[in-house]
């Protein structure tokens, strides 16, 4: 359960920055409400998961994966250009997250 409510969490981070790209700055009511809605509903799953998964980990994993997901938004929906540097950086962070959960004390 508790990666469940971190893939929620971290499905309704990127719905909620993908939203508020289209509010275009709060400016448009639906999108906006949308952004608040999803970013509390993301919390509230990300803490759920906070209760079993050690913060760093369950961060690290949020994060990672938010920014994956969203670069991924940004290409698809929203059509912007990705570049090499953005493409190693992101191997990078996704290298990191994969480090700590397999090889780092950290996870366990």
């Amino acid at each position: 359960m508790k990666y469940l409510f971190l893939g929620l969490a971290i499905v309704l981070e990127v719905i909620g920055s993908s939203f508020m790209k289209a509010s275009d700055g709060f400016t448009k009511w639906l999108p906006s409400t949308i952004v608040i809605i999803a970013y509390i509903t993301c919390f509230y799953f990300l803490s759920l998961a906070l209760k079993t998964i050690p913060l760093g980990v369950a961060y690290a994993i949020w994060a990672g994966l938010g920014i994956v997901l969203t670069a991924a938004v940004s290409v698809i929906i929203f059509k912007q250009k990705m570049d090499l540097a953005g493409i190693i950086g992101i191997v990078f962070i996704v290298a990191g997250v994969v480090i700590m959960n397999f090889f780092s004390k950290t996870a366990h």
